[in-house]
């Protein structure tokens, strides 16, 4: 694959970019800054704010996309958001609150909120969002800011358990399979793959000049949006069939390798 052709670059961070110490891959810096021509966007479902603070100093030259494409960032300002309903929010709240081995995060344009659970769910909670506010009602929080995506936290690491049962559970949102201890519910219109497309509209870019990393099945529709599409070695099974080519691993580097064999 020839450098020129590929104009976009799509990665997701945790399995995919960072290694198993979440720790970026030496020289990916580098290599960004080296190659402007190329379009690079961080997609996680991480919060914004937390995906800022691996890349210091690179608000103006990355694209960061959060909350699994719900909210898209810019020159550190937002050029994409896909908000919840109040109604639809507040289903969710009362479809998992009761549960004592799901934990419950409302992730906001402005900060992410939970009620205090247990030490593990606090600690997974703080890893993934940086600005983190601790209430005793969740439904006060819909009325001070826009909420974008409900991230569950399975205590057990049974989310792909729990996800396979929840089925078509409501006729505006969708939950995806982000993690094995994490289910993410938004929008039925919010994915990855949607986000991309954006970009590739706004700035006249195709999906053959489109290039994209994932490992888990939140990462699913950004692959099929891009021609050259990357599953990681130690990705999910069901991601490793879709996508075009298989990577080496995070803790091996795959995207780093990938990239430094573009010509």
């Amino acid at each position: 694959m020839e450098k020129h052709l590929i104009k976009l670059i799509a990665t997701d961070l945790d399995g995919t970019l960072l290694n198993s110490k979440k720790e970026l891959p030496a020289g990916f810096m580098e290599w960004v800054s080296g190659h402007k021509e190329i379009k690079m966007v961080i997609a996680s479902g991480r919060q914004y704010y937390n995906i800022c603070k691996l890349f210091p100093g690179m608000e103006n030259t990355l694209v960061f996309m959060a909350d699994n494409g719900g909210l898209v960032f810019e020159n550190d300002k937002v050029i994409y958001i896909n908000e919840m309903k109040t109604e639809d929010v507040i289903y969710c709240i009362e479809q998992f609150h009761e549960n004592e081995k799901l934990s419950i995060i409302l992730s906001g344009e402005k900060s992410a909120y939970m009620e205090h659970t247990s030490e593990e769910a606090e600690r997974n909670a703080h890893m993934y969002y940086e600005k983190l506010e601790f209430t005793t009602d969740l439904r006060k929080c819909i009325e001070k800011d826009r909420i974008i995506k409900i991230a569950v936290f399975a205590e057990e690491h049974n989310a792909e358990k729990r996800y396979n049962k929840l089925g078509d559970f409501h006729n505006r949102l969708k939950a995806v399979l982000s993690g094995d201890c994490w289910i993410d519910i938004a929008n039925k219109t919010v994915d990855k793959g949607t986000a991309i497309k954006i970009l590739q509209e706004k700035y006249g870019i195709k999906a053959s000049e489109c290039m994209a990393f994932g490992d888990y099945l939140n990462d699913m529709y950004m692959l099929l949006q891009c021609g050259e599409s990357y599953a990681m070695q130690n990705a999910h099974p069901s991601l490793k069939e879709i996508a075009k080519y298989i990577a080496l691993s995070n803790d091996d580097g795959g995207v780093m390798e990938v990239l430094r064999g573009l010509l």
